[in-house]
């Protein structure tokens, strides 16, 4: 058989194998149906959520615009080489719709186990280890492509709180370079230093797996919590001037890094678990407090986990608010990777400080949850020169 043929025969296989996949088990995830809002706004209240997004800096603490995570990437398992092949990277119609919602900035996520990644019936988990020096490939590559994005003009790369203020006044998207899961430094702690350099400026530890640095909230929760490797990373992460994300760590892991930082931890996406609603992906309150008195925050996560509509997600900023204070809480939207997310595009960020204004939120307190917690922390985050 030639070469040709079986690259077509291959080809076709793939492309039924999706088809499959798209109808029976991926479609929700790539094009989940738009959520209903729940709430209406006049025309004078969606003026002034406009007005107040012209004068405060809107910025999100949590996204994936454009999935660039997928860009390039190899040795991913079937099932999220046909999320790949499906949905591919789409980064210009995300940034239009950030510009077309007021958001003027975000921290823009790579995914650091991408290649371990499968979906099952529970989300995703990881289907094998880390080949040596492949999550550090890979984790290269990710920050290269999301660098490039700056490159080409279409963001500008923000360092600090008062590089977003400055991208804001001169009408460019603020992106601040993350990295979801720790993976890639491989044991190796002066890779922080590289990380720190290459414009990076927040990592969470772990993400779908226990890994060198902890053990996650979801699956097969592990009894170690932060390693004693794990500690030397918060230590020296506090150093470097990198914000740690305790997102997707198990209690005893937030615990532990908590304990450890000399600066503000927070949890990026994520909700408080309740007698009425409780979840692997959320959080106790004892934990999301003990997040608060580092200083840091938790970001408000839009995911389809007991809300079906915007207005119960507006909802949910409340309850964060009333359970951490108004200086603790953010916008976390893990935007393009959200999981039945009620807040599916940036152009209905404007409906969401609308609702807010409507329920009565003062300008300086939603200024806060819009984007100041966020700025403040970075800013408490920097290494004293």
């Amino acid at each position: 058989m030639s070469a040709r043929r079986k690259f077509v025969i291959g080809g076709g296989a793939l492309l039924g194998l999706g088809a499959a996949a798209y109808w029976f088990g991926l479609r929700p995830i790539l094009h989940p149906t738009p959520p209903e809002v729940g709430f209406d706004l006049s025309d004078t209240e969606r003026a002034a959520a406009k007005d107040f997004m012209a004068r405060h800096p809107i910025v999100d603490s949590h996204s994936h615009p454009g999935r660039t995570f997928l860009k390039g990437a190899e040795n991913l398992s079937l099932k999220i080489r046909l999320y790949k092949l499906l949905g591919g990277t789409f980064e210009d119609r995300t940034l239009a719709d950030m510009r077309a919602g007021k958001v003027d900035g975000s921290i823009f996520n790579g995914v650091a186990d991408i290649q371990l990644l499968t979906l099952g019936d529970g989300g995703l988990t990881a289907s094998r280890a880390f080949q040596p020096g492949e999550a550090w490939v890979s984790y290269r590559r990710q920050i290269a492509d999301l660098r490039a994005l700056a490159e080409a003009g279409k963001v500008a790369i923000c360092l600090t709180a008062a590089d977003v203020l400055a991208a804001k006044k001169a009408g460019r998207i603020g992106m601040i370079l993350a990295m979801e899961g720790a993976d890639f430094l491989e044991r190796d702690l002066s890779r922080l230093r590289q990380v720190h350099d290459d414009g990076v400026r927040m990592l969470t530890l772990v993400h779908y797996h226990n890994n060198t640095l902890g053990d996650i909230m979801t699956g097969k929760v592990g009894a170690r919590g932060l390693t004693d490797f794990g500690r030397q990373v918060v230590r020296e992460m506090n150093r470097e001037g990198l914000v740690v994300d305790m997102a997707h760590a198990s209690e005893k892991t937030v615990l532990d890094a908590v304990a450890v930082a000399s600066k503000p931890v927070v949890i990026t996406h994520t909700h408080i678990n309740t007698k009425e609603l409780s979840n692997p992906r959320f959080v106790s309150l004892e934990t999301a407090q003990a997040i608060a008195e580092t200083g840091g925050y938790i970001g408000a996560w839009p995911a389809g986990i007991g809300e079906k509509t915007l207005a119960e997600f507006i909802d949910r900023i409340e309850f964060l608010v009333e359970s951490v204070g108004e200086d603790h809480v953010a916008m976390g939207s893990d935007m393009d990777a959200n999981y039945k997310p009620v807040l599916e595009t940036y152009r209905k960020m404007p409906l969401v400080v609308g609702a807010l204004q409507k329920r009565g939120y003062s300008e300086q307190t939603l200024a806060k949850i819009m984007g100041g917690n966020v700025l403040r922390v970075m800013e408490a985050t920097r290494p004293a020169v």
